[in-house]
């Protein structure tokens, strides 16, 4: 009686861990939106500043926005061929993506953009959390 209950406890442990390695290799997909912005040489830094500040306010105005980073260039290589600045934002999905990019929130923010935008570079792609 000790075996049989010695074996199934150990066939439900094993069980368990098999279960447990399964659910730890599944990962939830993500949609990244990048966009890279290159200024107008005429922009002052207050002006790229509240390009800046739009930009950060759209989670706050837009649910579909999972989450957003944002940065300037530093890299010592020189091959950003003049754009400075990469804003990172995460989309659950495309249906994310589909109503951020006519939503009056982000058509306001290009309004702000528009005067000191020089080029824009846009990637999306999908990535494994």
């Amino acid at each position: 009686m000790k075996f049989k209950l010695f074996l199934a406890a150990g066939l439900l442990l094993l069980g368990t861990v098999a279960f447990t390695s399964y659910d730890s290799l599944k990962t939830k997909k993500m949609l990244r939106h990048v966009v890279l912005f290159k200024f107008k040489d005429s922009s002052t830094p207050q002006q790229v500043k509240e390009v800046e500040d739009a930009f950060r306010k759209l989670p706050s105005q837009i649910k579909e926005i999972k989450s957003l980073e944002w940065g300037t260039n530093n890299s010592p290589e020189n091959l950003n061929q003049g754009f400075t600045h990469c804003f990172f934002v995460t989309f659950d999905d495309e249906a994310g993506r589909a109503v951020y990019l006519p939503h009056p929130a982000h058509k306001a923010f290009g309004k702000v953009l528009g005067p000191h935008l020089d080029k824009v570079l846009v990637v999306d792609y999908w990535v494994q959390e």
